[in-house]
């Protein structure tokens, strides 16, 4: 990803000279937004005339969703295109972007990059198309994502990840250790569990931005700020970075993480075999559980995330990802028709019974979802731990403009505080630092 991420910057073209003054990264001659309110009758006409579109996306719930627009719109043509997850699709985005050319209608978008591509000018602002009256849909941390700071809405939330503590139940049973309800009672467990098989782990982490963003969101921190889409502020010496700093060492100190990379053989290993014995993780990573390690099923359960206070009731995002028009697009009616039949519409229902996991509050709220028993987590309502930890979210986070290039330089900075004896909260300090100087390097205004 670190090359990937490079890559996609150098073909953007530096976000476009960051848009600072610029009006986008292109002209609108092969389509785009005219930034004109589209009224819904206006798109009822443009489904009812037909034509195509092209939607890039990784998501396999798609398929089915793309499938069932199409039937109930027989003049319209949907082309689903994989090109490529996360950082491959962003790269291809970017270089199609710049050339003007091949540009897709609808993109798939993870929140941490919506920023960069906003920026830049690159997304229609759907706000046109009545987006905005979406908001009381979907659950507060993917729709402030979608938002990206500022009063627009650049996509609509396709799915979350509200976190939770996904825990191995036999393991726990047979070394007599409690769900930890706090970080701290987790250090316990992992101490606790550690000392009773050398060989088990509390859990892995071989150093993940996301995964640690996450945490810091939970604790409190707000390590970046963007005003007017330039002045950034990146600063992880507040509170919560110090609390989560402090607690994280005490686990890479003692040795207590299995120092192995999440999606590998080895992590798979772990959860199937109890080596591994819990993950902090997002709410749609039952799937991955059950295809992953299927030998583990009745072994799991799913609790809350640890608290950093005790008595606290806070959570934070982990994943998830948006669909977005493009603005060089074309099609933009028929786009925009399926952004919401897909994220808003009837293609919610589709998703979510191929196992996606919701960003709207209605599917989150529902008895049928929250009722739904996992046979994998012995017949848990797992729904009803995941619902609550969207509602408990703070909406004020926000990422930078160039997040996938920091996140792209984790491993180079934090990440020597799992392999060295640096301490995480100076790796914080150099992920800092070196986050300020490409920002400056770029013509950011940084605090």
């Amino acid at each position: 990803m670190h090359k990937h991420s490079r890559l996609l910057l150098r073909s953007i073209g530096l976000v476009c000279a960051l848009a600072l003054g610029a009006t986008a990264c292109g002209d609108s001659d092969d389509g785009g937004s005219s930034g004109k309110a589209v009224s819904e009758a206006d798109v009822k006409a443009a489904l009812k005339k037909g034509g195509e579109i092209t939607v890039w996306a990784w998501e396999p719930t798609l398929k089915q969703v793309a499938a069932d627009f199409q039937k109930e719109n027989p003049k319209v043509k949907v082309n689903l295109v994989n090109a490529g997850t996360n950082a491959d699709e962003y790269t291809a985005l970017s270089n199609a972007i710049s050339a003007k050319k091949g540009v897709p209608d609808v993109a798939q978008i993870e929140y941490y990059a919506i920023g960069q591509y906003a920026l830049s000018k690159g997304l229609t602002d759907l706000s046109s198309y009545g987006a905005g009256k979406l908001a009381a849909h979907y659950s507060p941390g993917p729709w402030s994502a979608v938002k990206a700071g500022t009063d627009s809405v650049y996509a609509l939330p396709m799915d979350s990840g509200p976190m939770a503590l996904f825990y191995n139940k036999k393991v726990f049973d047979k070394y007599d250790i409690e769900v930890p309800a706090t970080w701290d009672e987790y250090v316990e467990a992992a101490r606790k569990l550690h000392e009773a098989d050398p060989k088990a782990y509390i859990t892995a982490d071989a150093g993940d931005a996301g995964f640690t963003t996450s945490l810091l969101w939970q604790a409190g921190s707000r390590p970046y700020s963007v005003a007017n889409g330039t002045n950034v502020k990146v600063d992880f010496s507040d509170q919560g970075a110090t609390t989560f700093a402090n607690t994280w060492q005490k686990l890479l100190d003692e040795d207590l993480v299995a120092p192995v990379s999440s999606w590998s053989d080895d992590w798979f290993k772990g959860l199937g075999d109890g080596t591994i014995a819990t993950l902090p993780i997002g709410a749609w990573m039952p799937a991955n559980l059950e295809s992953g390690a299927k030998d583990a099923a009745g072994d799991w359960r799913v609790a809350p995330l640890p608290q950093w206070k005790e008595g606290g009731k806070s959570s934070a995002e982990n994943g998830g990802s948006s669909l977005a028009m493009p603005e060089l697009g074309k099609n933009e009616a028929l786009a925009y028709a399926f952004i919401e039949y897909a994220n808003s519409g009837k293609g919610v229902q589709t998703r979510l019974d191929a196992g996606a996991f919701p960003a709207t509050t209605e599917d989150l709220q529902s008895s049928t979802f929250q009722e739904t028993k996992f046979p994998y987590f012995g017949g848990q309502q797992a729904n009803k731990i995941f619902a609550e930890s969207a509602a408990d979210v703070a909406d004020d986070w926000q990422y930078l403009p160039f997040q996938v290039y920091a996140n792209s330089i984790f491993n180079d900075t934090v990440g020597k505080a799992y392999v060295s004896d640096t301490k995480l909260s100076d790796a914080l300090k150099s992920w800092q630092d070196a986050s300020v100087k490409y920002g400056k390097e770029q013509g950011f205004s940084i605090q």
